[in-house]
């Protein structure tokens, strides 16, 4: 990524360009096709020693701040204003428009069965309807993230649009496994558990929660014993912000994959 640190529509933290403008303005850069990331404390915080993971933010042709820390601590730390765009606002947004809404021209990549199920029943209720060959469950990923049965199903289909709606560490390695490896340039779209918000799937984190950076306590209070150690482990992002603010820091041992 080239762009200017402080150029209006961007910041670089941590050697990622980060988009700053609206979620109109993100969901329009998508039209030309490429891979947007949402990246949440949790995973960023191991930019430095996940090098998969890494390449894949560095690869991104637009990452959002869906991170709440990331930008309170950004703010604090540069004197700056940026806001943050959630992947649940950027989802909200895209799914407004009449290509994403077209059946047949959004393939949703899909967590599991009961996820798949929750969310199909929910977009049902929106309008959307989505043809059967255009829900993929994933499998699991390890450490090498690919996957050449969804590739050539992509290719064979050939949908605008991907949305990728499993967990954040994974999704941006496949997204750009899919960058790499498709015959054509779809948007694909990582936002992860955006919809599960909407659709029941997870807690239901309303809109004023959003805009004021409280997901993460809506998610911690239902399900405590797997997100407090998440988030508790996400402040380690802090001292890498402070340390590093917009340089990449230099690559450490590569942790387990998640």
């Amino acid at each position: 990524m080239g762009a200017d640190p402080k150029a209006l529509d961007h910041r670089r933290i941590l050697g990622v360009d980060f988009f700053v403008g609206s979620a109109g303005d993100a969901v329009e850069r998508m039209r030309a096709g490429g891979l947007l990331v949402v990246p949440a404390a949790p995973a960023l915080k191991d930019i430095d020693r996940n090098a998969d993971y890494r390449e894949a933010l560095l690869n991104a042709d637009l990452a959002i701040t869906d991170s709440a820390f990331m930008v309170l601590v950004w703010n604090g730390l540069e004197r700056d204003n940026i806001s943050r765009l959630s992947g649940l606002e950027y989802l909200r947004e895209l799914l407004d428009q009449p290509d994403v809404r077209q059946p047949g021209n959004t393939l949703w990549v899909m967590a599991g069965e009961k996820s798949a199920k929750l969310n199909l029943a929910w977009l049902a209720e929106q309008g959307i309807t989505v043809p059967e060959e255009c829900v993929y469950l994933a499998p699991f990923y390890g450490k090498n993230v690919e996957d050449p049965a969804l590739r050539d199903r992509l290719n064979e289909l050939r949908p605008q649009h991907i949305v990728v709606t499993i967990g954040g560490g994974t999704q941006e390695r496949l997204g750009l496994y899919l960058k790499r490896n498709l015959a054509y340039l779809p948007a694909i779209h990582c936002i992860g558990a955006a919809i599960a918000f909407l659709s029941g799937d997870q807690v239901h984190i309303p809109v004023w929660a959003d805009k004021f950076y409280l997901g993460w306590l809506f998610r911690t209070i239902s399900e405590p014993r797997r997100y407090f150690p998440r988030y508790w482990e996400a402040r380690k992002l802090f001292m890498l912000m402070f340390r590093h603010r917009d340089r990449l820091p230099a690559l450490k041992t590569q942790v387990a994959d998640r």
